[in-house]
């Protein structure tokens, strides 16, 4: 895989996927954090993966890059004044379409590593006219936050990019409100991938690379101190990932693999939804 490889350090793994994803804000690659695995037009990959046309229509132009794997802001069931994080914001759509819902009372945070993500956020909420949206920098595993202040938190399809997934749950947990509930859209592993699949970079760029398995993903919530979990929707991703997508046809070059085998293997990926609440 040469240069393909993902990095085992966290911090390196993280600088490699910030560089995929400064990429993909700057227009310059495709993401993977879908059902159709960077494949379609993104306003196609979220209506796939549960966006509405008015949800599409009431974004700024550029916000929807087709990053998701779910709409966790469909089922949050945000209240006028709340306050709301978003946990890997990217180009904003999630914390966008909050921001509707909490009002002009309330108010929402996005927190994104990329720079170049939180360029394209700020320009699409001052086109937008989101007054009560903010954008910072930061690691999801360090939040730049502080305890007990956020009433809600969105993530859609960024903790499985996280090397220490332990670390974001806790950090969440501990800027909750009492009371207050985490609402995810990710992506888990009903089975390992092979290692010709899981070690490549571009794979964790996909999300599927770093994906966690179901009970381990489950478990480290529980840990972090979230008591109540509910899954409130799943599907499986794979189920109509093309196997002539950009990552199939990659890994099947780098690794000789049939486009079938690669296809069955990423059709072993779940895409869920969940509420979990301390």
């Amino acid at each position: 895989m040469n240069g393909n490889r993902r990095p085992t350090d966290p911090d390196a793994l993280r600088r490699a996927v910030a560089e995929g994803y400064a990429r993909i804000a700057e227009g310059g690659d495709a993401g993977c954090c879908s059902s159709g695995c960077g494949c379609g037009a993104p306003a196609d990959i979220s209506r796939e993966v549960g966006y509405r046309d008015d949800d599409l229509a009431a974004i700024p132009a550029g916000a929807d890059l087709g990053l998701g794997c779910g709409n966790p802001v469909a089922l949050a069931d945000l209240q006028p004044g709340e306050t709301v994080l978003d946990l890997g914001s990217g180009a904003g759509m999630d914390a966008f379409l909050a921001a509707s819902q909490v009002g002009p009372g309330g108010r929402v945070i996005g927190v994104d590593m990329t720079p170049a993500m939180l360029a394209r956020a700020r320009r699409n909420a001052e086109q937008g006219g989101h007054a009560n949206v903010e954008f910072r920098e930061g690691l999801i595993e360090a939040l730049p936050l502080e305890d007990a202040s956020v009433d809600v938190i969105l993530s859609n399809c960024v903790i499985n990019l996280s090397p220490q997934k332990d670390r974001v749950f806790r950090e969440a947990r501990r800027v909750l409100r009492p009371g207050g509930r985490m609402v995810v859209s990710d992506l888990v592993l009903e089975a390992e991938l092979p290692a010709e699949v899981a070690d490549r970079i571009d794979a964790t760029i996909g999300c599927v690379g770093n994906a966690s398995l179901r009970g381990d993903y489950l478990r480290t919530a529980r840990e972090a101190g979230f008591g109540s979990l509910e899954i409130l929707k799943e599907s499986r991703y794979g189920a109509t990932v093309a196997a002539d997508s950009p990552l199939a046809r990659d890994v099947a070059r780098d690794t000789g693999l049939p486009l079938s085998r690669i296809a069955e293997l990423l059709g072993g990926v779940t895409s869920l939804t969940l509420r979990l609440r301390p």
